[in-house]
């Protein structure tokens, strides 16, 4: 068992492993997050890189839906895609019942799911302003 493993404790067979820096590096684990979001129709993507600014994540991924049931079909697709494929679930998931603002916590990425609404509300990437961002298509 790998130092991280034995930490978290064995796992039972069959269980997936929460977020793993080992898996993806932040930045291929955000163009990720985004292909994903993309082939869900997910608008506006933005990739912001946070390393050396913060703390707590390197980098977030932000996209908007058009309606509730849109930013739910993105987050169902990431959440799917992302444990299939890589083995990884969110350590923390907010808002999905709501499904206007969903944030999917990676740990070294954090996806934030938007309605348009909700997205002009917050406006969470002017907060991030300094921070260097692309968009992707």
């Amino acid at each position: 068992m790998s130092a991280p493993d034995a930490a978290r404790g064995p796992r039972r067979a069959g269980e997936v492993p929460l977020a793993d820096a080992g898996a993806l590096d932040s930045l291929a684990l955000a163009q990720r997050i985004a292909d994903i979001a993309s082939d869900r129709q997910a608008l506006d993507i933005r990739l912001v890189d946070l390393r050396g600014l913060v703390a707590y994540t390197d980098t977030l991924v932000v996209c908007s839906g058009n309606t509730e049931r849109q930013t739910k079909a993105i987050h169902d697709a990431i959440y799917l895609r992302l444990k299939d494929d890589h083995g990884l679930l969110p350590r923390r998931v907010e808002g999905q019942r709501e499904a206007r603002w969903i944030l999917m916590d990676y740990l070294d990425c954090v996806a934030h799911v938007f309605t348009h609404e909700a997205r002009e509300f917050y406006r969470l990437e002017q907060l991030w302003g300094e921070a260097p961002a692309r968009s992707v298509e």
